[in-house]
């Protein structure tokens, strides 16, 4: 087991990163310290971790910083003496990387070689090297089989390209430096704090307020779903007692057509929230619109690697996933209104996002 006392976490006040640092501190029983390395552009929010940072004191620190600053994450790793780093840190959306790539090849590929290679410096104190990726890399399946370890890449997109770069990085620095790095492929994460861009949010929020739920295409494009904590328990499992080189897969083991998907939100708001004042189902508001270019049609993990190796499983089913995490955004509006103002919500006027 891989032991370490002060934990990098990059891109802690995302919606993953915040989830990671709650499970860390609030349930796995790590001892020691975590820096929350975070550069605070739109899709973070300091206030995911509000609580943390009162209850845990001094072993919850936050640098607010951004990881192409060789200078400053340098400075960062030495003056927290760092020896593990967890790397969340990346832009994640699909549609803002066909309007504006530029973003996602800085972070997503400068960013993870200048976190390499500091690490790389400083290999005598980095004990493991977390990457943590998509399965969007593999490109699109078919109507049978799953993403494994051992799928060629395919990305269709920037910024699934950019994460396929990153990877490759990755996997380069454990190869040819013996930088202790693992690698995690996970499938569509969703749970609380995720930022109101991505499907399942915008859906419940917009359900909620009665307004349309825009489904691109004809809504059966099939993801594999991924309870957020469960996710965090697998890369905790992956950096303890993950072989370095390694990649592990993380899927929900949960297959769904999106249109499926906004169902499920639609009867849940239906029976958690007042009526639609015309009385309708909100199964209504659906509306269909264009396909996005280069969406694909299905995603599915084969996580039997970490199951047997690792011992992990996701504890969520579908029907129990998303009735938490419909009653989280229903019960946290304070949290929603205010990411929901300023530049996300000028974005969202020009453009209807969805993953």
């Amino acid at each position: 087991m891989t032991n370490f006392k002060n934990l990098i976490v990059t891109g802690g006040s995302g919606f993953i990163g915040a989830n990671f640092i709650r499970y860390l501190l609030d349930e796995a029983g790590f001892a020691g310290r975590v820096i929350n390395v975070d550069a605070l552009t739109y899709a973070a929010n300091p206030a995911s971790l509000e609580d943390v940072a009162q209850r845990h004191g001094r072993r919850y620190c936050f640098e607010r910083a951004d990881i192409c600053d060789r200078e400053t994450m340098a400075g960062i790793l030495d003056r927290y003496e760092a020896d593990a780093i967890c790397h969340f840190a990346a832009e994640s959306h699909v549609d803002r990387s066909i309007v504006k790539p530029d973003d996602f090849i800085r972070t997503n590929i400068i960013g993870t070689y200048t976190l390499l290679q500091l690490a790389r410096e400083r290999a005598g104190r980095i004990v493991r090297f977390h990457h943590v990726s998509t399965d969007e890399v593999f490109g699109s399946l078919g109507a049978a089989g799953y993403f494994s370890e051992a799928t060629p890449y395919s990305p269709n997109s920037p910024y699934s390209a950019s994460k396929a770069a990153s990877d490759h990085l990755a996997r380069a620095y454990h190869e040819t430096y013996g930088l202790p790095v693992t690698t995690t492929n996970c499938s569509n994460n969703y749970g609380p704090y995720q930022f109101p861009e991505k499907l399942v949010p915008l859906m419940i929020l917009n359900a909620l307020e009665g307004k349309p739920l825009p489904v691109y295409g004809d809504g059966l494009n099939v993801r594999d779903w991924l309870y957020v904590r469960d996710h965090c328990a697998a890369i905790w499992t992956v950096m303890q007692r993950g072989t370095a080189g390694r990649v592990y897969c993380v899927g929900g083991r949960c297959e769904k057509p999106n249109l499926e998907v906004v169902h499920r939100i639609c009867d849940l708001v239906d029976a958690q929230a007042p009526k639609l004042a015309d009385g309708r189902s909100r199964r209504a508001l659906i509306t269909y619109v264009k396909d996005r270019p280069g969406h694909d049609r299905r995603y599915a993990i084969d996580c039997t690697r970490i199951e047997q190796e690792l011992g992990w499983k996701p504890a969520e089913t579908f029907e129990s996933g998303f009735e938490r995490t419909v009653r989280w955004y229903l019960g946290n509006r304070k949290w929603v209104d205010a990411v929901r103002s300023g530049e996300y919500r000028r974005w969202m006027d020009q453009n209807y996002t969805q993953r």
